[in-house]
């Protein structure tokens, strides 16, 4: 339930539209606008600039480089159409790419870009590396304050940058909240920096 006179928080996320566990967080923060007085900003980080230079096995190395066009053509949609745009769009991609395991295609982003309403050729000029410095911008900005150790989701909230929350399932209505309202509290002590447990499972999309 949203609370009279409480001021809207903001919480900025970046993500790369390839990730399942990003996706699930983005879902579980489109819950929590639901319960309580929460503005997500969707910013975008590419694991595949994270992850250039190093030495990584060959079927890893295949989705990274997959992962690029994905990172560039929303990164395009932000140069295009602003900020607030890019949020439709990864629905629309990440709907394709989590849900309906369509290809990591240009084909594919095409079709994401027609369902969001913005011009297919976004993709063409992300293809051509017209969005690349300012895709490598947007990482940056999301990653630095958080440390090259970790992947994606990040969140910058209270005014600090986590990685994170992972979780499978993503909780919805009441419980997203009360989840929020924990991950809230502990990112406003500027000591805080890290919980952890081993995961026991993948990704439960839905």
């Amino acid at each position: 339930m949203r609370l009279a006179g409480v001021m809207t928080t903001t919480v900025d996320f970046w993500f790369d539209p390839s990730c399942p566990w990003a996706w699930m967080t983005s879902r579980w923060m489109l819950e929590v606008e639901k319960v309580r007085d929460v503005h997500t900003v969707f910013h975008v980080m590419s694991l595949a600039v994270l992850n250039e230079g190093r030495d990584l096995p060959d079927d890893y190395r295949a989705e990274m480089d997959k992962a690029w066009i994905g990172a560039q053509a929303a990164t395009g949609v932000v140069e295009v159409h602003g900020q607030e745009a890019v949020r439709d769009f990864y629905t629309a991609l990440g709907t394709r790419y989590h849900l309906g395991k369509e290809e990591r295609s240009i084909e594919t982003v095409k079709a994401a870009l027609v369902e969001s309403g913005y011009d297919e050729s976004i993709a063409d000029r992300a293809d051509k590396g017209e969005f690349d410095e300012a895709m490598r911008a947007s990482h940056h900005k999301g990653m630095d304050p958080v440390g090259q150790d970790v992947g994606t989701p990040v969140l910058h909230i209270n005014g600090m940058a986590l990685f994170g929350p992972v979780m499978s399932p993503a909780p919805k209505g009441e419980e997203a909240g009360e989840l929020f309202d924990g991950f809230e509290k502990v990112t406003a002590y500027p000591g805080f920096f890290e919980l952890k447990r081993t995961r026991t499972v993948g990704p439960i999309l839905d």
